[in-house]
């Protein structure tokens, strides 16, 4: 068996990826049923690209992490495409409902809180680990989403919730996918206690 198959097992990808996958298609065959309009709502996107990126959160370690880090490889740029690959994973699920009567967009809203989402679960694994990633963006994205609020600091505090053509979300939210992406990067998930 390959180093990359092993790692995909190790990891739960084909687990995260089809719990991922079939969740976003079943808030996509709601829509598709019962949604008046083509376009689905804001609230339902950023709802969706959360649930997606709370399931994909849970490939960000491995069953001993702390084993791997014994392992003689060089870890940054794996980490890196893995959070990478999931970005596109997200998007490509997202975005293919384009050309279907229940439309995730606008594509800027989709990337932008994609792209946000999995930088703070990312810098949250860093920082708690991957088993507890998801709580702050899972909060954090719920009031945002419900209570949007106004003005350049409300819209920064809420970026996950605000319009797309938002300035103040997108500098937050790029500021997230890049430190994100560079702390989980160089550090990986957050070291776990050794069990007795």
């Amino acid at each position: 068996m390959t180093w990359a198959l092993l790692y995909l097992r190790s990891r739960r990808v084909p687990l995260a990826l089809a719990a991922a996958g079939g969740g976003a298609g079943v808030v996509w065959a709601l829509c598709l049923a019962f949604a008046e309009e083509r376009d689905v709502t804001a609230m339902v996107v950023v709802m969706t690209v959360l649930l997606m990126v709370a399931v994909l959160s849970l490939t960000l370690a491995g069953p001993d992490e702390n084993l791997e880090r014994t392992a003689s490889m060089r870890w940054p740029w794996r980490r890196a495409v893995h959070l990478l690959v999931a970005l596109v994973v997200v998007l490509a699920v997202l975005l293919a409902t384009r050309h279907t009567d229940a439309r995730f967009g606008p594509v800027a809203l989709v990337v932008r809180d994609a792209a946000g989402l999995l930088g703070l679960t990312a810098l949250c694994a860093t920082v708690v680990g991957a088993a507890r990633s998801w709580f702050l963006p899972l909060g954090w994205t719920t009031v945002a989403a419900m209570y949007p609020q106004e003005g350049v600091w409300g819209a920064v505090a809420t970026w996950q919730g605000q319009p797309a053509e938002s300035d103040a979300a997108m500098l937050m939210a790029a500021a997230f996918a890049l430190v994100g992406l560079i702390g989980y990067s160089i550090a990986g998930p957050a070291r776990s206690e050794a069990s007795e």
